[in-house]
C-alpha cells in the first residue's frame, strides 16, 4: 500500500485528463498561461510555442512535468486554450481541446501525435463548425465496447422550454473517424437546478439571461448504463461541484434527476460538517476517471481551489459505486491508501 495527499502535482493543472499507456498514467490539462491566454509566453527548446502541461507518473502518486503537448496551431484562433483530453485509436494518439478568444468563440479542435507526449500537430479543421456553433468546449472521447467513438462536449442553449435553463451544457456526436464528427448530435442534459446557475442577469449573445453551466463531461460505463458526470454551476466558487447523468444507450437519453439540491458525486466540504477542509479546498470539478495501479479500483481526478484562490490543482479520490448511483470519496487533504497489484 502506498498513501498520497492531495492536491498530487502542486503546479497550476485544470481540468486534468489523466489516461494510462503501458504501464505508465500520463496527465494532461488547462495550464495557468492556457487559462490566462498568455500562451506567447510559452515555447520548447526550439523556441516553437507549444500548449498544454502534460505530465507523466510511473505510480500514480509522484507527477513529473515532461512537456507541453500541442504545438500552437494559427494564433488567429485565439490565445485561451481549454480542457485537452487525449484518446488512442490504432497506434494514434489524439489530442482534442478548444481555442478562443477569453470566454468567447471557443472551436473544438484534434491534433494527432505517435507518441503519448507529442508533440501533437492541429489536423487543420474545426470539428464542429464555427458559423453553426460559435462556443463548443470542453471535448471528451469515449470509446463504447463495439469500437465505435463518440465525442461528448459542452455548448450553448438560449432556449427555455420544458422547465430547462438558458445556458451551456451537454451535447453528443459520433465519430466517423477520430478527426471527424457524424454531424447528427443530441442534447445529453442540460440544466434544471439553481446550483447549476453560473451567473444572473448575464449579458451573451446581445441579450441577457440567468445563465447557467453544466460542463467537463466524463463518460463511464457501468453494469451496462452509461454514466455521464459533468460539472455545474460556476467554476470560480465553492458551489462548483460534480453530478451526473444516467442513460441506457451511449447517445441517451440521458437523466439527472434527483440533484436538484446540489451536485450528488463531489462538492465543496459543507461547513458545519468540515470546516477545516472548506477552508482549504473549494469547487472541486472537471473531472476524469482512471483505474488505478491496482487494476482494479477507479479514481476520479479533478481541479480544486486552493483557499486563497490562487491555483486550481490537480487531486484525486476513489470512485465509489453505491445503490443510490456513483459517489466520490472525496474532496479529502489527508494521506489517503491507494492499491497497487500485488508482485
Amino acid at each position: 500500500m502506498l498513501t498520497y495527499t492531495n492536491p498530487v502535482y502542486k503546479g497550476y493543472f485544470a481540468d486534468p485528463f489523466v489516461w494510462e499507456f503501458e504501464g505508465v498514467y500520463y496527465a494532461i490539462g488547462t495550464g495557468a498561461a492556457e487559462a490566462e491566454g498568455m500562451v506567447d509566453e510559452i515555447a520548447d527548446s526550439t523556441n516553437k510555442l507549444r500548449v498544454f502541461p502534460l505530465l507523466r507518473s510511473n505510480d500514480f502518486i509522484n507527477w513529473d512535468f515532461v512537456a507541453n503537448a500541442l504545438l500552437r496551431p494559427d494564433p488567429s484562433l485565439g490565445d485561451n486554450f481549454w480542457a485537452p483530453e487525449v484518446a488512442y485509436c490504432n497506434g494514434k494518439f489524439y489530442l482534442y481541446y478548444s481555442v478562443g478568444h477569453e470566454d468567447k468563440n471557443h472551436q473544438l479542435r484534434v491534433a494527432t501525435s505517435d507518441t503519448p507526449v507529442g508533440p501533437y500537430k492541429d489536423v487543420g479543421e474545426p470539428l464542429v463548425d464555427p458559423n453553426s456553433c460559435s462556443f463548443a468546449i470542453d471535448p471528451h472521447p469515449f470509446c463504447d465496447d463495439d469500437g465505435q467513438w463518440y465525442l461528448f462536449y459542452a455548448r450553448d442553449f438560449l432556449d427555455t422550454e420544458c422547465g430547462v435553463r438558458a445556458g451551456t451544457a451537454l451535447f453528443v456526436d459520433r465519430l466517423q473517424e477520430m478527426t471527424k464528427l457524424c454531424g447528427i448530435g443530441k442534447v445529453v442534459l442540460r440544466a434544471r437546478s439553481d446550483w447549476q446557475r453560473f451567473l444572473a442577469n448575464r449579458l451573451m449573445y446581445g441579450e441577457h439571461f440567468d445563465w447557467h453551466t453544466l460542463e467537463g463531461p466524463c463518460v463511464r460505463k457501468h453494469e451496462g448504463r452509461y454514466y455521464c458526470f459533468y460539472s455545474g454551476g460556476r467554476w470560480e466558487t465553492e458551489d462548483y461541484g460534480v453530478d451526473y447523468g444516467v442513460a441506457d444507450h451511449v447517445m441517451g437519453p440521458y437523466s439527472d434527476f434527483g440533484n436538484e439540491t446540489g451536485p450528488r458525486v463531489l462538492r465543496s466540504p459543507l461547513a458545519l460538517a468540515e470546516p477545516s477542509l472548506l477552508d482549504r479546498v473549494k469547487g472541486p470539478g472537471h473531472n476524469s476517471i482512471v483505474v488505478g495501479p491496482d487494476g482494479q479500483t477507479e479514481y476520479i481526478v479533478y481541479h480544486a481551489w486552493a483557499a486563497n484562490m490562487d491555483a486550481r490543482r490537480m487531486c484525486l479520490d476513489k470512485l465509489i459505486w453505491t445503490a443510490d448511483g456513483p459517489r466520490c470519496q472525496g474532496p479529502t487533504l489527508t494521506p489517503q491508501a491507494i492499491a497497487c497489484k500485488s508482485i
